[in-house]
């Protein structure tokens, strides 16, 4: 699976030939996008089972457009989700909750895009690290865990694109080891290490990267950086590593994966 992301993916010309070049390599793909470009460029896609357009909501009309500091991106997000859908795109969204987030208004948000049939949803909380250290924004584990204490009730009733037990990581029922090479970033410069949010160094081959970068010195615990850290694609391959430590696991993953 690639995940295409930027900065806005649909602001680089040649992201259509792009998409197709990725298919034709046999990947799944989710362009990440705040969706004001959709209406624009939606003809230089095709329809197909392995791509998705990932449009970002933090919420309802005001308090997204709050976040993304701009007017008018909810309204052009959702028109592009809309005219996606009609035209036969798989479509999900992506949400990340803040220290503010009022978890009752994602649910309003989930429940005004059923209309539109989206094809799931993806939830994320927004973990401080490093770069943006920002504790009237961004959370602490303790503060995460309170507030998806409630995912389990939001997952059932939605499609809630994660695994079972990463969202029981958020509730603070599993303390899952961070691998970081769940999340590799390419870019100009090269594969970015250790992860996607921290920069240590870059490698020119993928590699490189896997066998030079020191994987045991990262993760809470092991670094300050991470000490608050929850990203879903770097924790997601720790629940399914991690399906063996009981056959509870092992039976929740199976019936996430069988729905």
């Amino acid at each position: 699976m690639v995940s295409i992301c930027g900065g806005e993916p649909m602001m680089y010309p040649q992201i259509g030939e792009l998409v197709t070049g990725i298919l034709a390599r046999n990947r799944h793909i989710y362009l990440c996008t705040n969706g004001m470009f959709i209406k624009k460029r939606l003809h230089e896609f095709t329809p197909d089972k392995r791509f998705y357009f990932n449009v970002h909501l933090d919420g309802m009309e005001k308090n997204h457009d709050i976040a993304v500091e701009r007017e008018g991106v909810f309204k052009d997000a959702i028109e592009g989700i809309r005219l996606a859908k009609a035209a036969g795109f798989q479509v999900c969204t992506n949400t990340t909750v803040y220290k503010e987030t009022d978890m009752a208004e994602i649910e309003e948000l989930f429940e005004f895009l059923k209309q539109f049939n989206v094809d799931g949803h993806q939830i994320a909380p927004a973990y401080g690290y490093s770069a943006v250290n920002d504790r009237e924004i961004f959370m602490t584990r303790d503060d995460i865990r309170e507030k998806f204490k409630d995912i389990d009730r939001l997952a059932k009733k939605y499609a809630v694109r994660q695994t079972p037990l990463y969202l029981d990581f958020l509730k603070g029922e599993h303390d899952m080891p961070c691998t970081a090479w769940g999340n590799p970033t390419y870019n100009v410069k090269g594969w970015k290490g250790p992860c996607y949010l921290i920069t240590d160094g870059h490698y020119k081959t993928f590699e490189e990267l896997m066998t030079q970068t020191p994987w045991e010195s990262y993760g809470a615990g092991n670094d300050p950086r991470c000490e608050h850290c929850m990203v879903h694609c770097g924790f997601e391959p720790s629940a399914a590593l991690g399906i063996n430590a009981g056959l509870a696991d092992n039976l929740k993953m199976l019936a996430w994966s069988l729905s």
